[in-house]
């Protein structure tokens, strides 16, 4: 791939290495809300959900098994670099840009297959086994749960790269751009198509996790937290209130 746009895990990409394609990054301990006021969708999260993201509802279950899942599958490879704080917000953070990506691919008429979404994970972990030692990983593996990726999220997070690979190629006119210049283009259509998908979506958080950071498309610590998970929460900022779209 020639157009590198995406800061998937860490400060930009495996912490700003060449990894991905298209959308924002994952700043672990990113920092949250001011005040609810603030927000652009304050009205309350239904009972037993982490979050709502158009008709998708992301259960409290369903997170908890998730998080569990990653919990089991650090503790097994020995990484500790998430606090029990962070975990469910890394976890929700990477469900809500599944559902975000399924509405860019939606607008844009984009279907993967099988083929490709397991493919798309093969390019991902070959990228993350290339850069995990400098972001300070053993390997692939935990870079991925370093950054809220459970064992049970890997084929989302296949179709997820799959499908950024097909939108950069039908943005570019049906092949995969070769020059900086498309690269930069196809990236900046991109862009728009994630924050107008995100915008679409009516994306509410439950308090209990945060809320959503549009500029980042994160889930981050808020200052109102009515049930906050254990551990020391991030300070709280008021940056990606709204959409820039």
């Amino acid at each position: 791939m020639c157009w590198k746009g995406t800061p998937v895990f860490g400060r930009a990409v495996f912490g700003g290495t060449a990894f991905g394609r298209i959308s924002r990054g994952f700043a672990l301990g990113a920092a949250g809300l001011g005040a609810c006021a603030l927000l652009a969708a304050c009205s309350p999260v239904k009972a037993g959900a982490a979050a709502i993201v158009g008709n998708q509802r992301i259960t409290v279950s369903s997170l908890d098994s998730q998080v569990s899942d990653l919990q089991t599958a650090a503790k097994s490879a020995g990484s500790t670099s998430l606090t029990a704080a962070e975990q469910p917000q890394a976890v929700l953070t990477w469900l809500v840009r599944f559902a975000i990506m399924d509405q860019v691919a939606a607008a844009n008429g984009i279907s993967v297959t099988q083929a490709q979404t397991e493919a798309g994970l093969a390019d991902i972990q070959s990228e993350a086994a290339s850069s995990a030692s400098q972001e300070g990983f053993s390997n692939a593996t935990a870079l991925f749960l370093g950054n809220g990726i459970s064992p049970q999220m890997l084929p989302s997070l296949g179709r997820w790269v799959a499908q950024e690979e097909a939108y950069e190629t039908k943005a570019n006119g049906g092949k995969a751009p070769t020059t900086t210049a498309q690269g930069n283009a196809v990236t900046a259509k991109y862009n728009k198509a994630e924050c107008t998908a995100a915008k679409s979506l009516n994306i509410q958080v439950s308090p209990q996790y945060g809320r959503i950071d549009y500029s980042t498309y994160t889930i981050v610590a808020s200052s109102n937290l009515l049930s906050a998970p254990a551990g020391k929460p991030s300070p709280a900022s008021t940056t990606g209130l709204t959409p820039a779209c």
